[in-house]
């Protein structure tokens, strides 16, 4: 990255980043299961003639910069099929994650990390340096699984945005085409669950997964646009907000200031999932059929949105 790339970016719905924008895609966090069922959604709606790649901006966040650059590679497919595999063979999935016995540094960073109610600048500045001293697998292990599971290594398209958290100043980060950072360097940082993975390089910061910054989504990113679509947890049942520094009620008014600010919303989530299944391989399977039926379902009604 070149030393005067400026990549920490306030969230501010008033600044209206996505002003003049016709299609906005937002696609937040939420683990494996999540990657699962956003892949296989987005596919079921791609197979039968949708072109989402035509959005003005896609924003990733965790598990949602893998399938955004997926979607925009064309790879959509290649996910699925990969997910299908692993779904197969759990211990690999859970080799490529973290360590089969977490350390008990990770284990307080995980613990820290659940119970951060809120986004305050102490508290993700508490989570980043919890994240910074855990002692997880090597950054290298996750840009590894990265780059086999996305089959990319260059940006698709210069509409992606790849959001993270610098560990350590607690500031949000919005990685794209232009900011001289690479492509897995981008989604390894913004995958890097405090104590699953270590904070990863973005050019001279250390930086953790974007749903640290007390949302998954990141909408402020793409205010103003004349519509979005969101796909992300909040919503499912069986998924409770107030952790991971997403307030109670946050995730609501998040969509409710987008919807403020002009923008058309239309949000989506899997029917149900549980927390404890968000991280779990065996849970791949349940993920890719509950997103291929959605999607199909959907269609109709994203294709109207969309045009």
């Amino acid at each position: 990255m070149d030393e005067h790339t400026e990549v920490s970016v306030p969230r501010d719905f008033a600044a209206r980043y996505g002003a003049g924008l016709d299609r906005g895609l937002s696609l937040g966090g939420g683990g494996i299961f999540f990657i699962a069922w956003m892949a296989s959604y987005l596919h079921a709606i791609s197979q039968r003639g949708l072109d989402l790649t035509t959005a003005d901006r896609v924003v990733g966040t965790s598990a949602g910069s893998m399938v955004g650059t997926a979607l925009m590679a064309g790879h959509l497919r290649r996910v699925d099929t990969e997910l299908s595999w692993m779904a197969k063979l759990p211990k690999s999935v859970t080799a490529r994650a973290m360590a089969a016995v977490p350390s008990p540094s990770q284990n307080r960073a995980l613990e820290l990390m659940l119970g951060a109610a809120d986004a305050e600048p102490a508290t993700v500045s508490a989570l980043g340096h919890a994240a910074l001293a855990a002692v997880p697998p090597s950054s290298k292990l996750m840009q590894r699984s990265v780059g086999f599971m996305v089959g990319a290594h260059r940006w698709p398209s210069p509409s992606l945005e790849i959001t993270c958290v610098d560990a350590f100043t607690a500031e949000r980060c919005v990685v794209s085409s232009t900011s001289g950072v690479s492509l897995l360097d981008a989604i390894s940082a913004s995958c890097a669950v405090p104590g699953f993975a270590p904070p990863h390089p973005i050019g001279d910061r250390r930086c953790m997964d974007g749903g640290m910054a007390g949302t998954g989504v990141h909408l402020d990113r793409v205010a103003g646009a004349r519509r979005v679509l969101v796909l992300s947890l909040s919503g499912a049942e069986g998924i409770s907000d107030g952790f991971a520094t997403q307030a109670s009620g946050s995730a609501a008014r998040e969509l409710a200031d987008l919807a403020d600010a002009g923008t058309e919303v239309l949000h989506r989530s899997p029917e149900a999932v549980t927390f404890e299944e968000l991280m779990t391989p065996d849970s791949v399977p349940e993920a890719l059929a509950m997103g291929r039926r959605q999607g199909a379902e959907d269609l109709e009604l994203i294709r109207e949105f969309w045009r």
